[in-house]
């Protein structure tokens, strides 16, 4: 895949943005943050040269002059809510985001518990927060939000809310996921600045869609198609184009939102609205750092297959319904691809029709694509893991590379003392043989030295990987998808 998107001019482009939108609220922005600021894998596969931790080196650029408030629901705690990436619920992904923001030395001011209506599990949390040193806020939910716009911007709406000291020109709100009230934080803020006499102003941060491509721009239906369970669509955006008479892409949540906003920031701003569109208030540069767009949209057309074959398995294990398999099948379409364009998909169905057991191809960075099949020792997954270590350290396929006196003992623990009926070795189990291999194998060594190089590989697999194979491959760089079927017409799959 060719780089297509110049990430060093996109840091220095986006933070000058920034730093002039800081100096036209006369030095105080509340910029909320949308999407992830730390690996975001989407963009680096959407715009092949964006690298996943961009936005938080690019804001680590601006160290001395922001600070970080991390906006969390007590609802969402009060419910245990999960983040599907990690695993793990919102309250500890709190804990999880202050620990990264510091590793980029960037400070974390404070923690704002929005929504807060007396939860005890919110109430936890915040003696718990307190306790480990953090400085700990309360907004309250404000009856008929967003469209009472007299109660919101007064005592009894924003009013009630604590007032979150900060000290740094740019305060950066960003949450473990969406309806965390960032937005309401920043504009409360705004508030009670108006109330102190101070000048503050807000902007919003968010990747996509990229408001200075195309409708149909792939880069753009992809970002639909990583939304399609949020039924997020883009739009042109009215307002852009009654303001300034151009066209700017956005999508329907700001769209229909914005009237309600306008007015909120007309009472905040004692009568005058800073923006004129939706548009106006993002501040992104990623549309200006795209230097091969033909990259661009091949790299999205990809991506849109990926996230269709993985809403079909989501479909199958119940998880997810045929409203988001329509919609996708509907994205695809729009920029011209379809299942049948995923590398290696066909000859993995091919191998799988011709032994009748799975089957999994690898497209290699290079373009090369070998072939797994399922064998008495090895899945197919793993064992197109190891045809792929051998292609790439230039090994002859026919050599063996795990020694049967390391294999032997490893399946008799499996079957024999860890209760399992398969004897064959997943992904992780195939790697640490071929590592103790490494110690006497220079040959096994050389293809150990060859998994960094797996990054941005094409896994497919003819039947839904297991969880330990799915997130192994994914550790080492690639992108995973499977045909919607199981290998087995069990009906519970570990």
């Amino acid at each position: 895949m060719r780089t297509g998107f110049d990430n060093g001019k996109y840091l220095k482009l986006q933070s000058e943005h920034i730093a002039q939108r800081i100096a036209q609220f006369g030095g105080k922005l509340y910029m909320e943050f949308g999407g992830k600021l730390f690996d975001d894998y989407h963009a680096s596969r959407v715009l092949p040269g964006f690298e996943p931790d961009s936005k938080i080196k690019m804001l680590a650029t601006l160290r001395d002059k922001a600070e970080i408030v991390i906006a969390v629901n007590a609802g969402d705690i009060a419910k245990n809510k999960v983040r599907g990436d990690y695993g793990i619920t919102y309250d500890l992904d709190v804990l999880r985001l202050i620990d990264a923001f510091r590793s980029f030395d960037l400070y974390v001011g404070s923690v704002v518990i929005t929504q807060f209506a007396g939860q005890g599990a919110a109430e936890a949390f915040q003696r718990r927060l307190e306790s480990l040193g953090l400085t700990v806020y309360r907004h309250y939910p404000i009856e008929g939000y967003p469209a009472a716009i007299d109660t919101i911007v007064s005592d009894d709406g924003y009013g009630r809310n604590d007032f979150i000291e900060t000290t740094r020109p740019l305060v950066v709100v960003t949450a473990p996921g969406p309806g965390s009230g960032k937005m309401a934080t920043c504009l409360s803020q705004l508030y009670h600045h108006g109330k102190r006499g101070e000048q503050a102003g807000y902007a919003k941060f968010e990747t996509f869609p990229i408001w200075n491509l195309p409708l149909k721009h792939p880069v753009n239906v992809a970002y639909e198609a990583a939304t399609a369970d949020l039924n997020d669509v883009n739009m042109i955006d009215p307002f852009h184009m009654e303001a300034y008479g151009s066209l700017a892409v956005n999508y329907n949540r700001d769209v229909d939102t914005f009237p309600v906003l306008s007015a909120l920031f007309k009472k905040l701003f004692g009568g005058e609205c800073p923006y004129k569109s939706p548009t106006d208030m993002g501040v992104n540069m990623a549309g200006f750092c795209i230097v091969d767009d033909e990259a661009c949209q091949e790299a999205s057309r990809r991506e849109i297959v990926r996230r269709y074959l993985s809403a079909a398995c989501a479909n199958a294990k119940g998880l997810t319904g045929e409203g988001e398999l329509d919609k996708l099948k509907l994205l695809m379409n729009t920029v011209g691809t379809s299942v049948e364009d995923r590398p290696g998909r066909a000859l993995a169905l091919k191998k799988a029709a011709e032994t009748g057991e799975p089957a999994a191809a690898i497209e290699l960075p290079d373009g090369r694509i070998v072939i797994g099949k399922t064998s008495k020792l090895l899945g197919a997954t793993s064992a197109a893991l190891l045809d792929a270590l051998k292609a790439l350290g230039g090994i002859d396929d026919g050599i063996r590379l795990l020694a049967p006196a390391i294999l032997e003992p490893v399946q008799d623990l499996k079957v024999n003392h860890l209760g399992n009926v398969n004897p064959r070795l997943h992904t992780d189990e195939v790697l640490l043989a071929l590592s103790i291999c490494a110690v006497t194998n220079p040959l096994a060594e050389t293809a150990m030295q060859q998994l960094e190089r797996l990054a941005g590989s094409e896994v497919h697999s003819t039947v839904i990987l297991s969880p330990v194979d799915e997130n192994l491959l994914k550790k080492l760089g690639a992108n995973v998808t499977c045909e919607p079927a199981y290998e087995t017409n069990k009906l519970y799959h570990k």
